[in-house]
């Protein structure tokens, strides 16, 4: 008489299933998160359409900008700006604009009104007389430095003699360098910033008021777990927002020329978004409704915008602004992507700036751990 033995199953070890659960709830909490986020019509705009459109709107106005153009108006005859011909001519008109005016006092009318740069009158005795506004320092160096160089030309072939020293300008960037190539890293940084911080503190705030922390609290899901789904959608909301800016920015019409380890943005992108999700952390952990956290973030978010280089350049800004700049994790962002992005920045141009994100990541959520409550209670 034969026998079949059944093969027993052994059950799952205590740590497997553990395990298994964490995985399926932390994909189901991700999941809702990411349909939640992709179904607010609000958070699409001001996340990913509202910063693109900015994006559009200044790399066409500055699309074509290049040497500062100036209007200048000749009286009568003025032989330095007349002798100049032929091709010479041709590059003198691509920074300026030159117009003949018979009466002078209508000239300085327009002048003053800013219609015009420069009024250009010749003296009897050979003297040229350039009259401009201060109004607008930036034109009215332009063309003192054009006509003063057209001067010492003119002296120069006077003379008949031939010219010592010659000067031979270049750029250190690449000659295809356009301006998109300084708005699209300090744009994008604005973009991901915008959308950690007020992704990380409206959730806080929202599961807080509505008791889901709570109930997550009760369940049998770790914290750890939901915030892990909330980093990693915060995450790929982030690579979106690069991927989508890059690919817009490379189209023909922006022409915007990726240079150097340009990959090396995506690894700052992640240090930075959890940077700025801890600063939403503190702000949701400190609000207690939305509205009060909407204008905690714009109290952080703009000013950090602006002295973090994302919107203005600070070279000119006085010593102090600059101090300031450093304690800001936007600036890290914005100049280290210009770095790999535009600049062939290598390795060490972002290996700093992400440890320097993550470091203060894990102050800012200290300090929002020190705040953290479950409910309003």
């Amino acid at each position: 008489m034969s026998t079949t033995s059944t093969p027993v199953r052994r059950p799952e070890s205590g740590s497997e299933s553990a395990g298994t659960e964490r995985v399926s709830a932390f994909a189901g909490l991700t999941r809702v998160m990411l349909l939640g986020f992709v179904r607010d019509r609000g958070a699409l705009f001001f996340v990913l359409l509202m910063p693109l459109m900015f994006l559009l709107m200044f790399g066409a106005l500055f699309k074509n900008t290049g040497a500062p153009h100036v209007k200048v108006a000749e009286v009568g005859q003025v032989r330095v700006l007349d002798s100049v011909q032929g091709e010479g001519r041709a590059e003198l008109e691509k920074v300026l604009t030159i117009s003949r005016a018979d009466d002078e006092k209508s000239a300085l009318e327009k002048l003053r009104k800013g219609d015009l740069d420069g009024v250009l009158s010749e003296g009897a005795d050979g003297t040229v007389n350039l009259r401009y506004s201060a109004t607008d320092q930036v034109k009215a160096g332009s063309v003192q430095g054009i006509v003063n160089s057209l001067v010492q030309g003119a002296n120069q072939a006077a003379s008949g003699k031939a010219p010592v020293f010659t000067l031979v300008p270049s750029q250190v960037e690449d000659e295809s360098l356009k301006p998109i190539q300084y708005l699209t890293p300090g744009l994008l940084g604005w973009a991901i910033a915008t959308g950690a911080v007020y992704g990380a503190s409206f959730t806080l705030v929202s599961w807080r008021k509505k008791r889901v922390l709570r109930r997550l609290r009760l369940a049998p899901v770790s914290p750890g777990t939901v915030v892990g789904a909330r980093v990693a959608v915060s995450l790929a909301i982030a690579l979106a927002q690069t991927a989508i800016f890059l690919a817009v920015a490379t189209t023909p019409f922006f022409g915007l020329k990726l240079t150097g380890n340009w990959w090396l943005v995506v690894p700052l992108v992640l240090c930075a978004t959890i940077a700025f999700m801890s600063i939403g952390l503190v702000t949701g952990a400190a609000a207690k409704s939305e509205e009060a956290a909407n204008g905690i973030n714009q109290m952080i978010i703009l000013p950090m915008s602006f002295l973090g280089g994302a919107f203005i350049p600070l070279d000119g800004a006085p010593g102090w602004l600059t101090t300031v700049s450093h304690f800001l994790p936007l600036r890290y962002l914005v100049t280290s992507a210009q770095a790999v992005l535009s600049r062939g920045g290598g390795v060490m141009d972002v290996l700093p700036s992400m440890g320097g994100l993550l470091a203060f990541s894990a102050v800012m959520c200290a300090i929002a751990w020190r705040f953290f409550n479950w409910d309003d209670a």
